[in-house]
Order: structure tokens, then C-alpha cells, then sequence
């Protein structure tokens, strides 16, 4: 089902996101050029928001910045997620490790969310920006986070997954999925090849933790000639990594076992 978006909300939204991205103080107009804001509804936009106490404006250079205001809003969501965080510490021992791109998922309806994300420092690699979303059924992270439910609901969530993919996309068919859910299922990882990205190949493994109730999992991607040769050694480093959390996770408010 699509949602008809709020103007307003999505631009106070680009606004912040375009300060992730960037991380550096800008202008009006360098601003409203890159969101493709008409000028007028940019000052008024800018002006709001500063008023509210989340942007900050100096007149003599009449640049903008974010406050910490900002940063606040989201400080408490990865204890809440994630308890002490040492989930983060082993995102970080697989980066140092590989080189790789990593990241965290979780499902978010019929898509699978990249949460975290620590980008690849490889001179040949793909960018995934962190908080973006893809159809489960178009990455081994979302067969991965499919094959935590029942058949029944598998089926369910291809359908509507289908149904939420775009159409210059691929579509699969309901009975390769399920086949690959349950090859996920019995060899406890799983492994794509030039999806989503052509060239690219992504691993992942289902950690031994929940963040409110929800499967997470560990993604290692990268090109196909670095990952395939040792996909056996990528995996067996990210099972023992993943395994660090078993101990960990007990007692932390945020985490629970899987």
C-alpha cells in the first residue's frame, strides 16, 4: 500500500539527512540546490527549524548546522535496541578484519533496514547508506530474516514484498524463495551473488540476539573476486564473532537471547 507523503515532514527530514551526508556547515542556497527546494520555501523551512532549536544559523557567515539538539533525538535508540552495544564492537572486529562493508538489519514490514553501517575501505567497493531499505526478497539479508518466520508467513511476506518491488526490479517467484529460505534455515547463513548489486556479493549470519523482540543480522558485503575465495573463512569468522554476543547479551535491557 503506498502512503501519500507529508510534504513538510519529508523536507524537515531531507534537511536533516542532508547534514549526515555532507557533515560540514552549509548555506541556504547550497542547500535548497541539492534538495531541489524553491528558495523561498527553503528560508521559511530553515527558519522553522532553527527556531525550534535544531538548526543553528550565524548571521556573519550565514551558515546552518544542526545542534544537538539533533543528535538527541536518536541518542537513546541504539540502547534500546541494543543494550551495552557490543554488537557494535563486533561490527567493528569484522571491518578491521575484512575491509568489507558491514552492517546490522533488522525487518522493518516487507523490507529489510540497514541500522548501521560501516562502509568498505576497499578502492573497488558499494556503497549502502545506512537507514535505506530493500524488499526482503531482494537481498540475503532479507532471506535471511524470512527464514526467522513460518512458511506460511514467508509466503505472505514474498507476495507483499513483490508487490513493493519496483518495477524495474526483479520480482521472484514465490517457490525460489521459499527455497532459499530453507536452505537459509538448515545451513544457518546465507550467501547472494549479484543481488541487489551486480558484481557484488553479499554474506550474513543471524546473531544470537533480538533488539525488541526483532531477528538481527550480520551482513559482510563486497565484489565477487574478494568475497567468494574465502567466503568459507568470512563465514567462520562471523559465526565466532556472532558468538561473542551469546555471553554478552544476557542481562543487557535492550538485548535478549534469539
Amino acid at each position: 500500500m503506498s502512503v501519500t507523503p507529508v510534504k513538510s515532514a519529508v523536507r524537515v527530514l531531507e534537511v536533516l539527512d542532508f547534514f549526515r551526508c555532507h557533515q560540514r556547515p552549509a548555506v541556504l542556497k547550497d542547500i535548497c540546490e541539492a534538495l531541489d527546494y524553491p528558495q523561498s520555501s527553503g528560508t521559511v523551512l530553515l527558519k522553522n527549524l532553527t527556531q525550534l532549536g535544531y538548526l543553528s544559523y550565524d548571521r556573519a557567515s550565514r551558515l546552518y548546522f544542526p545542534t544537538l539538539r539533533v543528535s538527541a533525538l536518536g541518542d537513546w535508540i541504539s540502547h534500546a535496541l541494543f543494550g551495552q552495544g557490543k554488537v557494535f564492537e563486533v561490527m567493528q572486529d569484522l571491518h578491521s578484519a575484512t575491509g568489507e562493508a558491514v552492517s546490522i538489519a533488522l525487518q522493518n514490514d516487507v523490507y529489510m533496514q540497514y541500522i548501521r553501517v560501516i562502509q568498505s575501505t576497499h578502492p573497488l567497493r558499494f556503497v549502502t547508506e545506512e537507514g535505506s531499505m530493500r524488499p526482503l526478497t531482494q537481498s540475503a539479508t532479507g532471506w535471511m530474516l524470512m527464514a526467522t518466520h513460518p512458511d506460511k508467513e514467508v509466503e505472505r511476506l514474498v507476495r507483499r514484498a513483490n508487490i513493493a518491488t519496483p518495477a524495474d526490479q526483479v520480482r521472484q517467484p514465490l517457490e525460489l524463495m521459499m527455497q532459499r529460505v530453507r536452505e537459509v534455515r538448515t545451513q544457518g547463513w546465507a550467501l547472494a551473488e549479484n543481488i541487489p548489486l551486480l558484481g557484488g556479493a553479499t554474506v550474513c549470519v543471524l546473531l544470537p540476539i533480538a533488539a525488541q523482540g526483532r531477528p538481527v543480522v550480520l551482513g559482510l558485503g563486497g565484489t565477487l573476486e574478494r568475497i567468494m575465495p574465502q567466503r568459507e573463512k568470512l563465514l567462520a569468522l562471523m559465526k565466532e564473532l556472532a558468538g561473542q554476543l551469546l555471553v554478552t547479551s544476557q542481562g543487557h535491557p535492550g538485548d535478549s537471547v534469539a
